[in-house]
């Protein structure tokens, strides 16, 4: 069980936290879009926290906020759920340890096996990046051979399919939404100030885990349907950044200035 702490950097205390998965969600929409969204965020820091949950990892975090602009998070669950992180600009991303112990359980040193056993599978493509605690592939959905699933089940490990462009193999009970769960806990943010974003299917049980949610207007439409019955999640009309302040205005969460 998660022993709730003091959080240091505030966040418990501000009135509204975001977290939001990047593509297609904090870095959808337009240039305009995306520039009203931060540039609220970065007005707003004594009452806005930032999350980011993705799939991507620790490096392109910090350089998407060193690079281009985006607003620092004050936390990150990257990797599809499997890192657990602080972020700033001092430091980077650094990885709370006593938060992925049992992440680090679950996986143990299986991405050497892992690769080994989907080795020339069809359809998958090795992502480059080593991650600690998954392994990834590109899909060719001409060719993919769906028996993968079965294989990634049958090693005790979890499969997941996003975008029909992704396939992600994880430790079993480990993805965005049980570890964001985690560190809300963790950090004793009140759920019901925490608002969740997405728009594909790595994001469903970051979107299916009882928080705030909303599913941004471009949202993979096998999301739309999984999620259509929650009562706790806004189908925004809004695409990307659009629809994260649509839902915040939905669900009245923070005061936004007139016309956004």
């Amino acid at each position: 069980m998660t022993v709730k702490t003091t959080d240091l950097s505030g966040l418990n205390a501000r009135r509204f936290v975001l977290a939001t998965d990047l593509d297609g969600t904090f870095l959808g929409g337009s240039d305009e879009d995306r520039s009203r969204l931060y540039g609220w965020i970065e007005a707003n820091r004594d009452s806005v926290g930032l999350i980011f949950v993705t799939g991507r990892d620790p490096k392109f975090i910090g350089e998407l906020c060193r690079e281009r602009g985006v607003p620092w998070p004050d936390y990150a669950v990257g990797d599809v759920g499997t890192t657990i992180a602080t972020v700033s600009p001092e430091t980077g991303v650094a990885p709370i340890e006593h938060l992925e112990t049992e992440i680090s359980a679950r996986w143990g040193n299986a991405g050497d096996t892992v690769r080994a056993r989907l080795d020339g599978y069809p359809g998958l493509t090795l992502q480059p990046t080593d991650f600690r605690y998954r392994v990834s592939y590109d899909i060719d959905p001409d060719i993919f051979d769906g028996s993968a699933w079965d294989v990634v089940l049958g090693m005790g490990f979890q499969p997941l399919i996003s975008d029909n462009r992704f396939f992600d193999v994880l430790p079993d009970g480990v993805s965005k939404g049980p570890s964001l769960r985690r560190l809300v806990d963790y950090l004793a943010i009140k759920p019901e100030r925490v608002l969740c974003a997405g728009d594909t299917l790595n994001d469903l049980s970051m979107l299916e885990c009882g928080l705030p949610a909303v599913a941004v207007g471009n949202s993979e439409q096998e999301l739309v349907k999984r999620v259509a019955h929650l009562e706790h999640l806004h189908m925004a009309q809004a695409h990307g950044a659009a629809g994260i302040l649509e839902a915040i205005r939905a669900f009245e969460m923070h005061d936004l200035p007139e016309g956004y």
